[in-house]
């Protein structure tokens, strides 16, 4: 356009009117909120937790909920009830959008596990306002995400034969077993009858689950490096597609040297806390696949941040389950805009463990399809809302 034409056109957009900003939301009151136990469905011991048997439920704990003066709602996880007080009074009056200048007081004042549920609960927020999916506001890269069905129980390598074939003519496309035997031999055994049950075109993880406790000591079998090597290139053999925490937790040099000496991806970091220690993990090559959790890493703005860290050094995220619910469809927002991102764990051994208990607290909640996908709620927000008969 020549000059002399567009600045015939300036008293025209002087005299447009001018936009009227709508009125910011302001946060009037953080809740948790408990939910009623429907039903139990069994007892069950985790392989990583041997002699421990815990009850499985339909329902019960609680979730947070954070109003604003216009009538929003946001929902997370629940938190400890001792941090209510605190996050009150870091929240309350202030804008929901206005997460990363809550987050420093938050982590001061609140910490843990409450940073989570309540940025958790913000980002809900911020996408019903914008009346966006999360993903979408984060530049979303696909709207479905493959599921891996992650067992808990050790079981026999018979019976996780035939739930391998079960779960494959649902439509799962992988499955992750839980290496717990006294002996190599039997954890190989186990995974070689799966994999003979399933053939190539389901992919098989292993959890050895060496990194539980950050001291060292944990219960059941303790693996050694030369365990761990031995295990590796075994499961190489059977084409398994990742090994996980195959040392304990800080043993970043054993990790790393491991990870140059096999093949087969090392996954890890479930219980790893800050981005400071993934930033180590990844200066050091300790693993091929990260796998922070929501829950426990540093809140979604740290989550977010690690995964930006791996993608800079070119490594895949798997983040951890998230908790089986809120925080697990808090996740699959976030792969959904991960490149890197090619799966999303999914808490599910059945009947007793199947993951629709935890999505029961949640209308609107996806569901694994028949080719193995979680499908992105369309929604606002987390595109979720709350079992209306669970509350109370």
């Amino acid at each position: 356009m020549l000059r002399r034409n567009f600045l015939k056109t300036i008293p025209a957009i002087a005299m447009m009117p001018a936009v009227k900003a709508a009125p910011r939301l302001k946060i009037t009151d953080v809740r948790l909120v408990p939910l009623k136990v429907l039903r139990e469905t069994g007892s069950m011991e985790a392989a990583w937790n041997p002699g421990v048997s815990t009850m499985r439920r339909v329902g019960g704990g609680a979730y947070l909920e954070i109003h604003t003066d216009q009538g929003l709602i946001g929902i997370g996880p629940a938190m400890d009830a001792a941090a209510l007080a605190n996050t009150k009074a870091q929240l309350v009056g202030k804008d929901p959008f206005n997460i990363e200048q809550m987050a420093g007081p938050l982590r001061y004042y609140v910490g843990g596990r409450a940073v989570s549920s309540i940025e958790i609960a913000l980002w809900d927020l911020v996408g019903k306002a914008s009346q966006q999916p999360v993903y979408k506001l984060w530049g979303a890269q696909k709207d479905r995400v493959p599921a891996y069905a992650s067992m808990i129980q050790l079981s026999t390598p018979e019976e996780r034969a035939r739930m391998a074939l079960q779960l494959k003519s649902e439509g799962w496309k992988a499955i992750k077993l839980r290496l717990h035997y006294q002996t190599l031999r039997e954890d190989i055994n186990l995974v070689a009858a799966v994999r003979k049950a399933v053939g190539d075109d389901m992919e098989i993880m292993t959890d050895a689950n060496q990194a539980q406790s950050a001291t060292g000591w944990q219960p059941g079998v303790v693996w050694d490096f030369r365990r761990a090597v031995e295990t590796a290139r075994e499961l190489e053999k059977l084409n398994v597609y990742w090994l996980e925490e195959p040392l304990r937790r800080y043993d970043f040099d054993g990790l790393a040297e491991l990870n140059r000496l096999v093949e087969i991806p090392i996954a890890g970091g479930e219980n790893n806390i800050g981005v400071h220690e993934y930033r180590i993990m990844l200066e050091k090559g300790v693993f091929d696949i990260l796998q922070p959790d929501i829950m426990v890493a540093d809140g979604v703005t740290g989550f977010r941040e690690i995964a930006s860290l791996a993608s800079a050094y070119k490594k895949r995220v798997v983040p951890h389950h998230g908790g089986g619910n809120l925080g697990t469809i808090a996740q699959l927002h976030c792969i959904a805009s991960w490149p890197h991102a090619p799966w999303i764990e999914i808490l599910h051994d059945p009947p007793i463990a199947a993951y629709a208990h935890g999505f029961a607290m949640m209308e609107g909640a996806p569901q694994v399809d028949k080719e193995g996908y979680l499908n992105l709620p369309p929604g606002p927000g987390w595109g979720v809302a709350i079992n209306k008969a669970m509350v109370g």
